[in-house]
Order: C-alpha cells, then structure tokens, then sequence
C-alpha cells in the first residue's frame, strides 16, 4: 500500500481535490466555490510569507 501511494502520490491529491471541489461545486454553488479557492489561495500566500520571512517570530521575540 505504501509502494502505490508513493508512485501515485500526485494523481490521487489531484483526484481528491476534484472531488472536494466537485462536492462543493455542487452543494454551495460555483461563486461560492470560486470564493473558497481564493480564500486558500491567499491563505497559502500568507502562511508561505510569514514562514519565509519569520514574521510571527519577530513578533514573539520582540
């Protein structure tokens, strides 16, 4: 089992985030949907930004 998710680690994140997107394409709407991708989009952005610069350390270390 861990051979197969190694080899296909890539297809079966790809698989499963259709699916959640599908899911929520289909329960709240697609506005809303393309609402929710921004929204980790940015979050994404954020949390790669305040890792890579040490934000919240500087902050604590103040």
């Amino acid at each position: 089992m861990k051979e197969i998710l190694t080899v296909y680690k890539s297809p079966i994140i790809g698989g499963l985030t259709g699916l959640v997107f599908a899911i929520l394409f289909l329960t709240v709407g697609f506005f809303k949907t393309i609402l929710v991708v921004i929204m980790v989009v940015l979050g994404i952005f954020i949390g790669n930004y305040i890792s890579k610069s040490d934000f919240l350390g500087k902050i604590i270390n103040k």
